[in-house]
């Protein structure tokens, strides 16, 4: 083949790329601006209409009502404890489901495709619909609220572990079989040591993220700081809403903080 043949061939073979991922491009754009017709944002009239009752309810907002500031102490604690035992519970639960989800450490392709579908699952149902449902098993209190948590956790971050265990070294697996090593001891030895940090990292998140999903749990009677939000919105009580939301806003940045800390100190 001559070079002007071969530079003509890797010219079109160019522009065939350059034409897919403009065509591509232009989907992904086209489903983009159909969600948004779909869902009536280009409906200037709701907007406008919608101004006004904006304005009313930030009037009512401003300024905050802090006077009630002890009664939400404890519920903020609570909002605090739930997110950590729920992220406890669910890296308890997540990790040994990981490493039957992770095709390179899996015992078989069948308990691996099975437990791939059961972490699907449980991060395809909402934190509030499990919420409402323990609310109605167990009571009202942080207890349904943990367990929904976790539960609804344990399908993300056992997706995000076992994805992390998926792309480790083979090489560090394959000596400790050689050398006779157990399933147990290949995952401790040889495993865990390579994703510990990503293991940390996405816990810290997932910890992070709890403490907003706390918030919106006490909604529906799982306890918290969102129990008295709702409480204060039944009773119209919005200068006493925005100083709830407040609070909450200056709780997350904290949790944020230490997170990014804790991660800091475990890399």
């Amino acid at each position: 083949m001559s070079q002007s043949h071969l530079y003509a061939t890797v010219l079109a073979e160019e522009r065939r790329g350059g034409i897919r991922h403009a065509a591509l491009t232009a989907t992904v754009l086209a489903v983009c601006v159909a969600a948004l017709w779909i869902t009536d944002f280009f409906d200037s009239r709701r907007f406008i209409e919608g101004i006004p009752a904006l304005a009313q309810l930030a009037s009512e907002m401003v300024p905050p009502d802090f006077g009630r500031w002890q009664h939400w102490l404890k519920p903020l604690l609570d909002t605090l404890a739930m997110s950590i035992a729920g992220t406890v519970l669910a890296v308890v639960i997540s990790l040994p489901l990981a490493v039957l989800a992770a095709p390179n450490t899996s015992p078989n392709g069948l308990l691996c495709q099975v437990t791939r579908t059961l972490l699907a699952f449980l991060r395809s149902v909402p934190e509030i619909i499990l919420g409402v449902i323990f609310v109605a098993a167990v009571g009202f209190g942080a207890l349904p609220g943990v367990l929904a948590l976790a539960l609804h956790s344990v399908g993300m971050v056992g997706k995000f572990y076992a994805e992390a265990i998926e792309h480790v070294d083979p090489k560090p697996l394959e000596a400790a079989r050689a050398a006779g090593a157990t399933p147990l001891q290949v995952i401790t030895h040889s495993v865990i040591p390579q994703v510990f940090p990503q293991l940390a990292d996405i816990t810290l998140y997932r910890w992070e993220y709890h403490f907003r999903a706390s918030a919106v749990l006490g909604i529906v009677g799982a306890g918290g700081i969102g129990f008295e939000l709702m409480a204060a919105l039944r009773l119209i009580a919005y200068d006493q809403v925005s100083a709830i939301l407040l609070s909450i806003l200056a709780c997350v940045v904290v949790v944020d903080a230490l997170g990014a800390r804790l991660r800091k100190a475990l890399k």
